[in-house]
């Protein structure tokens, strides 16, 4: 599950960022609100935006992926503890409003909150299971190599195992928003099964696939 955070204190954003580390999550930090801006569709699951930073404020970054990303959750992380801002922030769009300073668990936890429980494992048959602390994938003991792109497929799933994951989807997390083929996405996934227990990846005739049944997540 991968994150943006926008956060113009580098002694701040690393304290963020590492915490988010080591629970798992990829983490990409900016300190300017443009940077941050031409970022946003590179396929994120959250986003963590503090208001006040170089160019492109919070806020107007918040408008921007409200209108592209409706469904993406976003978190303002701010100094400014007035009443207007923060009912400014909710009404542009925002799921949560975190003022600083705050405890690294506090931000966390709204961070498991907005975008679901991680889970750990994905089962599979045969003995083969995919690792979201440490993105491998395992057979047994024995390690099974995998590209970026079949590790950022696998991490799709990792909030709901029964989610289906479509072209568009693909395209914007797998592909972190460049634009590709079907054929390209097809090759992928077809590489990806080899590496799998047969059946694994189920198709989803015109829409993109899903995982199997008989995989589970803990």
């Amino acid at each position: 599950m991968k994150i943006l955070l926008l956060e113009d204190n580098e002694r701040l954003s690393n304290v963020v960022k590492y915490a988010l580390l080591d629970e798992g999550y990829s983490v990409d930090c900016f300190f300017d609100g443009d940077e941050a801006l031409d970022s946003i569709g590179n396929g994120y699951s959250c986003f963590i935006l503090d208001i006040n930073v170089p160019n492109a404020d919070g806020i107007s970054i918040l408008e921007y992926i409200r209108l592209n990303h409706e469904n993406t959750p976003v978190l303002i992380i701010s100094s400014n503890h007035e009443l207007d801002k923060v009912k400014e922030s909710y009404e542009k769009g925002c799921d949560d409003y975190l003022k600083k300073p705050f405890y690294i668990i506090e931000l966390l936890q709204k961070v498991k909150k907005l975008c679901g429980e991680r889970k750990q494992y994905l089962i599979f048959e045969d003995s083969f299971k995919y690792s979201y602390i440490d993105h491998r994938l395992y057979k047994g003991d024995e390690e099974i190599e995998l590209t970026k792109k079949e590790i950022l497929f696998l991490e799709l799933f990792s909030r709901n195992i029964h989610f289906v994951a479509t072209y568009e989807n693909i395209e914007e997390y797998v592909w972190e928003g460049e634009d590709t083929t079907l054929a390209n996405i097809r090759s992928m996934i077809k590489r990806l099964r080899k590496k799998l227990p047969t059946d694994s990846i189920t198709i989803i005739k015109g829409i993109g696939y899903s995982l199997n049944k008989s995989v589970k997540s803990i």
